[in-house]
């Protein structure tokens, strides 16, 4: 079975966040990077599938050179070797045209599965995954929590709300997008991390793929801190008219109840 995994480096949580001059975007220069959370859970996917049925783990990223850290990371955890597609203003790509850069670099893979997490930590997209399904045209499921191996075929449980879950029968080739803390990750171990230094990766660029951001359907105008504010509100009346306003507020005003 050959799994290709979609991983992204973003910037890790304990990093100081200031805003940029242009004020459009983070500062990136001291920034701390790490793997997209819900991308290591994909990755761990896919090793525990190859370690129970074989085959083949590559691990694909889009980004600039720092990428690189991410991609040496899954493959001392176990990946077989990855893509690396170069590309320094990743940022100028909304989650079609990432998707399209992904697609041009899977199809000559032909993979059996295609893994992602389920949205990215640092933007919040959660669409790059199915948009990817649809280019390839793959079968795809999300919210996954469970994958199993059939004849030709897989199962998968969804998670649903409140506390539901689906399953669902799904045939080969798929894509689909893993929820975070569908099980235990593990470290890349000292053999792992001595052995990720001779393993291939293939260094691709947008352009080698054909493939350009275009027009951004998503643009963003301002980032910002936002504002703190003290306000003091003094309810009137009696104490059970001063309670219900107060629950009143707490209800839907702060939304704390």
């Amino acid at each position: 079975m050959k799994i290709v995994v979609a991983i992204k480096q973003v910037p890790s949580r304990d990093s100081q966040l200031r805003i940029a001059a242009s004020g459009k975007w983070i500062d990136e220069g001291d920034l701390a990077y790490e793997i997209n959370e819900p991308d290591a859970y994909a990755l761990e996917a896919g090793l525990q599938l190859k370690e129970k049925h074989g085959g083949e783990v590559i691990a694909l990223s889009a980004g600039p050179a720092r990428a690189a850290q991410t991609i040496r990371e899954a493959l001392a955890k176990g990946a077989d070797r990855a893509i690396h597609i170069e590309e320094e203003n990743l940022g100028a790509f909304d989650p079609l045209a990432a998707a399209r850069l992904l697609a041009a670099a899977l199809k000559p893979e032909s993979p059996d599965l295609v893994l992602t997490g389920l949205q990215s930590d640092d933007l919040g997209y959660g669409q790059t995954g199915v948009i990817l399904a649809e280019l390839l045209g793959l079968p795809h499921a999300t919210i996954i929590m469970q994958v199993e191996v059939q004849d030709g075929s897989i199962q998968v449980k969804r998670e649903l709300e409140d506390g539901f879950f689906q399953h669902v029968d799904m045939p080969l080739p798929a894509l689909l997008t893993i929820q975070s803390g569908i099980s235990k990750l593990r470290y890349a171990t000292l053999m792992g991390i001595k052995k990720a230094k001779t393993k291939e990766v293939r260094r691709v660029t947008a352009a080698d793929l054909g493939v350009s951001a275009g027009s951004p359907g998503i643009l963003l105008d301002r980032v910002y801190l936002p504002q703190r504010t003290k306000r003091t509100q003094l309810l009137e009346g009696t104490p059970k008219e001063a309670a219900a306003q107060l629950v009143e507020k707490l209800k839907f005003e702060a939304r704390a109840i």
